[in-house]
């Protein structure tokens, strides 16, 4: 055997880390659009039912540590986020912070609700017009949520969809236009597209100019808020993207 030797390279600037739902076919995709080519990004799967409901949900608390525990122990962590808008609004944003930093030690925490809270203060916005894919029984708790947050949501649509293999098929016109009939209700400062599974980039910027109002969405509102926490430019489409870091 020949044995080589070889050089070392400098530490990697901090990573990203990433607990994306085992149903989710998007959120990583998103992720990789909006970040530097170069930031270093982790990406753990945590179990997550076919069906979404509370219960399906909540199980998800009893896998989040483990999931966590799986990302590289080598890579040191500026930020993980938990990628379910629905599933924070479930088991509680302090919760899972607690839960992820149990499984990998990192500088920060974050998932779409404190994301959205965080975003919507940064704009400015207390009134959103939510749109949903999920049935009524996750999307309440989810409104209930951003209203303990100051965060009021008097204007609120839904597809009516409890499949996950359906919500990530929803065709963005049909999200696009949604939207635009839920900002023709009035009476809101923005629109919130929720759910990570659901394909959102590409029509932010034409709701905003279609509207007027600013648009966020999960993955969206998820990665400006990972990358302010970490100290990364990100390129987040629509108002929000903007903001001065």
């Amino acid at each position: 055997m020949l044995r080589y030797q070889y050089d070392l390279k400098p530490p990697q600037q901090p990573a990203l880390g990433m607990i994306v739902l085992k149903s989710d076919q998007v959120i990583e995709g998103d992720f990789r659009r909006m970040l530097p080519p170069d930031q270093p990004v982790h990406v753990t799967r945590v179990e997550s039912a076919a069906e979404v409901s509370p219960r399906s949900l909540q199980d998800m608390a009893r896998h989040m540590s483990a999931a966590a525990a799986l990302l590289p122990e080598a890579a040191e962590f500026a930020a993980i986020g938990y990628g379910c808008t629905s599933g924070t609004a479930q088991i509680g944003a302090a919760r899972i912070a607690e839960l992820v930093r149990e499984g990998r030690s990192t500088g920060a925490v974050s998932e779409p609700l404190s994301a959205l809270v965080a975003a919507s203060r940064a704009l400015g916005v207390t009134r959103l017009g939510l749109l949903s894919p999920y049935v009524a029984s996750v999307s309440d708790t989810l409104r209930t949520a951003l209203g303990e947050a100051g965060v009021e949501t008097p204007v609120f649509g839904s597809f009516e969809e409890a499949e996950e293999a359906r919500v990530v098929a929803i065709d963005p016109v049909s999200i696009k236009a949604a939207a635009l009939d839920l900002a023709r209700q009035g009476k809101v400062e923005a629109l919130f597209l929720s759910c990570t599974n659901l394909q959102t980039l590409d029509v932010i910027e034409d709701i905003e100019a279609e509207t007027g109002l600013p648009c966020l969405s999960s993955n969206q509102a998820l990665c400006w808020h990972l990358s302010r926490l970490a100290g990364i430019k990100a390129r987040v489409p629509g108002r929000l993207g903007r903001l001065a870091v």
